[in-house]
């Protein structure tokens, strides 16, 4: 199965272990997945997603755990690593063929995995502000895993929405750095859920994975290292060109900080089509 053909979005649901993965396809061309940061869900992909189905076959999806992809056990044995499998076994269900695959933040980590354990799957990654914090130096790497810890005591503490805040804070995300008309749902019950879901499981496991370098260099050709062009001295932006470095590839950026594929979705996609052109 190649996608769906003509730009007719539609929803499906593929089992995997332990967890029902709810996921979007629409579009024509290559397949390209796309794996959006933080708590995102599909939803969250929209803006980017309607900017290249007239280029692409485009699928995205809601994590395990978060929206509409139903867990089994939440959390028991949750790393990366399942993340990614699952993503395998998605692309698996849509194409024999090696796709196109952009991820941001933990997706791009995600994205990392999947390549490392699966190359042939992936023709390209973009991967877009990692937080590989293992690249970074001594000091800048104590840091950022602080910051992220102290967000993850603050959700404990004071509950989900302190614990975005010092988010931001971590990625420097400017919410005012956005396209006039780019679109930002607004906090639902469900939002709330998927933020709690991601610093309960998601955050932790991020902070316990281990990049496969030797994979990875194996894979350095299909691989590039993104950043968002406004925050160059944020945690993620520094995390992606130590990855560059490490590989021996470019660094490309793109419009916007770290959230730039959700604030500045057309800038972004303009340039995603070019990296995969």
């Amino acid at each position: 199965m190649n996608g769906t053909r003509g730009n007719v979005a539609k929803d499906d649901k593929l089992r995997v272990e332990g967890a029902t993965i709810f996921y979007r396809i629409g579009g024509s061309g290559p397949l390209l997945l796309i794996l959006p940061g933080g708590h995102g869900d599909a939803d969250t992909a929209d803006g980017l997603y309607k900017q290249l189905i007239d280029q692409y076959t485009v699928v995205t999806y809601d994590r395990r755990g978060l929206s509409r992809s139903e867990i089994e056990t939440p959390g028991q044995n949750l790393t990366l690593a399942t993340h990614s499998d699952d993503a395998h076994r998605l692309l698996a269900r849509l194409t024999n063929e090696s796709a196109l695959v952009f991820g941001s933040s933990i997706s791009a980590l995600i994205g990392l995995d999947l390549i490392a354990r699966h190359p042939r799957q992936v023709r390209l990654l973009v991967a877009h502000e990692p937080p590989a914090w293992e690249l970074l130096s001594a000091s800048e790497r104590e840091h950022a895993i602080r910051l992220q810890e102290e967000a993850e005591d603050a959700f404990r503490r004071e509950g989900a929405e302190a614990a975005f805040k010092r988010f931001v804070t971590l990625a420097a995300v400017d919410y005012n750095d956005r396209e006039p008309d780019a679109v930002v749902a607004l906090p639902t019950s469900e939002h709330l859920a998927d933020l709690s879901f991601f610093f309960t499981y998601d955050s932790p496991a991020v902070r316990q994975y281990h990049l496969d370098l030797g994979a990875l260099h194996a894979s350095a050709k299909q691989i590039v290292p993104a950043v968002g062009e406004s925050a160059p001295n944020s945690a993620p932006h520094k995390a992606a060109r130590a990855l560059a470095a490490e590989l021996g590839r470019e660094v490309v950026a793109f419009p916007g900080g770290h959230t730039g594929w959700l604030l500045r979705p057309k800038g972004f996609a303009k340039k995603l089509a070019e990296v995969f052109h």
